[in-house]
C-alpha cells in the first residue's frame, strides 16, 4: 500500500481522531442510472461526508466538472469542514472510479494529506465494517488554498500539444468511445479521439475496484504504447477518470502527470477541433476526420 492508498482495515482505525476527515466522492455516468446522494443517504462510513462534483466545479462553465477557482472552490471545500492541514480519505461506490478525481483536486489547490480509500465502498462493506445512514455535518473551516496551476491543461494548450505532439496523451476512456465506435454519452460531442492520442481505458488499471499491482500498471502503460517513468497528460469524457491515470502514476512514484481539463467533452464539441477514429495508432496515425 501507498502513502496515497490507504486500506478499509486502516481507515477503521483512523475513525473519529481529531483531523481525519472522510469524503465520500462518489459519481456516476448516466447510463449508470445511479444517484450518489441517495445512496450516501442510505448507506455511508460513519462521518463521511458527501463531497459533490458538481458543486466542487466551475457553476459558470457550460462544460461539465471544469475546475473552480481558488476563491470558490476554499468556500466549498472549507463548508464541509475540511483544512488544507487535514488527514482526508477519499472514497466511491464503485471502488476506484470517481475519488481519485477528489484526490487529484485537493491535492491541486494545496491539501497537503490526501488518501484514496483501496476498494471503496464495496471494499469496506465486504470486510463487515459498519456504515450509517443520514447527512454529515461539520463545522465550517478556513481551507487555504496552494494552486499548482501545472497541473491543469487549459483548451489552448492542449491545441498546441495535439500540434506539436510534445506530450503524450493518455485517454482514459472505454476503447469503444476512443475509437469512435459508441457514442459519447453527452449530446453533440463527436466521437473518437485526440490525433496522437493514446487509449489507457480505466478497466486496464483497475481490478474489482482496487489499483492493480505496480508490475500490472506498468504493463498496462507499456502495452497502451506510453511509458509510465515519462510525463504525460491525461484526459477522459469529463475531467473525471483521467485522475485514475493520474493516481496510477503516484502509485508508482512516477512523474506527475498533467490532467486536461475539459477533456473530451470540451475538445469533441468544438467545432475546429481535429478528431481522429479507430484504434490508437502506436506508430504512424490514425485516419482523420476533420471538422
Amino acid at each position: 500500500m501507498t502513502e496515497t492508498l490507504i486500506s478499509p482495515e486502516a481507515l477503521s482505525f483512523l475513525l473519529g481522531r481529531p483531523g481525519v476527515v472522510v469524503l465520500d466522492a462518489s459519481w456516476y455516468l448516466p447510463a449508470q442510472k445511479r444517484d450518489p446522494v441517495a445512496e450516501y443517504r442510505t448507506a455511508h462510513i460513519p462521518g463521511a461526508i458527501f463531497f459533490d462534483h458538481d458543486a466542487a466545479s466551475d457553476a459558470s462553465s457550460p462544460l461539465p466538472h471544469t475546475i473552480p477557482s481558488s476563491l470558490d472552490f476554499a468556500a466549498y471545500i472549507g463548508g464541509l469542514g475540511v483544512t488544507e492541514g487535514d488527514t482526508i480519505v477519499v472514497y466511491d461506490g464503485l471502488g476506484l472510479f470517481s475519488a481519485p478525481r477528489a484526490w487529484w483536486l485537493l491535492k491541486t489547490f494545496g491539501a497537503r494529506t490526501v488518501r484514496v480509500l483501496d476498494g471503496g465502498l464495496p471494499a469496506w462493506v465486504a470486510m463487515g465494517l459498519p456504515v450509517e445512514s443520514g447527512t454529515v455535518q461539520r463545522p465550517a473551516q478556513r481551507f487555504v488554498t496552494l494552486y499548482d496551476g501545472d497541473a491543469v491543461v487549459g483548451f489552448s494548450e492542449m491545441r498546441d500539444l495535439v500540434e506539436t505532439g510534445s506530450l503524450p496523451i493518455a485517454d482514459a476512456r472505454p476503447a469503444g468511445r476512443f475509437a469512435g465506435e459508441e457514442a459519447e454519452p453527452r449530446a453533440g460531442v463527436r466521437a473518437g479521439h485526440m490525433p496522437g492520442a493514446l487509449s489507457l481505458p480505466v478497466s486496464d488499471l483497475v481490478s474489482d475496484g482496487r489499483l492493480k499491482s505496480p508490475d500490472e500498471l506498468r504493463a498496462a502503460f507499456e502495452a497502451a504504447g506510453l511509458d509510465p517513468e515519462a510525463p504525460m497528460v491525461t484526459t477522459c469524457g469529463s475531467g473525471v477518470t483521467a485522475a485514475v491515470i493520474n493516481l496510477a502514476m503516484d502509485r508508482l512514484e512516477a512523474p506527475r502527470p498533467r490532467l486536461y481539463d475539459g477533456s473530451w467533452t470540451e475538445w469533441g464539441s468544438a467545432a475546429d477541433t481535429p478528431v481522429e477514429t479507430g484504434p490508437a495508432a502506436k506508430s504512424g496515425s490514425a485516419a482523420a476526420t476533420r471538422p
